[in-house]
């Protein structure tokens, strides 16, 4: 209940405080390149629950039907506004309007396509007992995840036998151990790593 008052309080002083970002970010999007502002997909949620989540578009329209649904780094359907909001991370921002609906949370494991949930483990479910996050100490690990895929010959297989498998690893371990103090310190590190621009570890 804590955590989730937290979310919310948070989130909606978030959407206030940046509403002129949003606004930029949307004349941004509208005047380079034709498509909707919001990007909107499935994604698995708590407890097994499908919900759309709202990114701004980064990609050209038709990017799904033209080249599936991993993104790797130099990927042609990506705008070059998209560049820019995905080195910011400011795409995920319209993320705080899932987490005001109670869809997700500030940090909780990034949330799956239905097709890649459909290959987890049993113990791998487990990521579902608690709401999807907007980060998480995977995604603070696997800052670079574009740039590692596009190192390899088969992007979709090293995603499914590498990097979703380590993720998922990462925040199993994470919510054995989790509190609204730890959470708070994963935002934290969030904003330092973007900020920084590390190079993945």
């Amino acid at each position: 209940m804590l955590r989730r008052t937290f979310d919310l309080t948070a989130a909606t002083l978030g959407l206030l405080v940046l509403a002129p970002v949003f606004v930029g970010v949307a004349i941004a999007i509208a005047t380079t390149s034709p498509g909707p502002i919001f990007f909107r997909q499935e994604r698995v949620g708590r407890g097994g629950k499908i919900f759309l989540i709202y990114k701004f578009r980064t990609m050209r329209q038709d990017a799904e039907s033209v080249g599936g649904q991993l993104t790797v780094q130099g990927d042609p359907r990506v705008t070059r506004v998209g560049q820019l909001l995905r080195a910011s991370k400011l795409d995920e921002l319209p993320q705080l309007i899932n987490v005001i609906a109670g869809e997700m949370a500030l940090v909780g494991p990034r949330p799956e396509v239905p097709r890649y949930v459909a290959r987890y483990s049993d113990a791998q479910r487990r990521v579902l007992d608690v709401r999807p996050g907007i980060t998480d100490p995977a995604s603070i690990r696997y800052r670079d995840e574009s740039a590692v895929l596009a190192s390899s010959d088969d992007p979709e297989r090293a995603y499914l036998e590498q990097v979703m498998p380590e993720k998922l690893a990462i925040n199993l371990d994470y919510l054995e151990r989790r509190t609204l103090l730890s959470d708070v310190r994963v935002i934290l590190a969030t904003f330092v790593r973007i900020l920084r621009r590390d190079p993945p570890d």
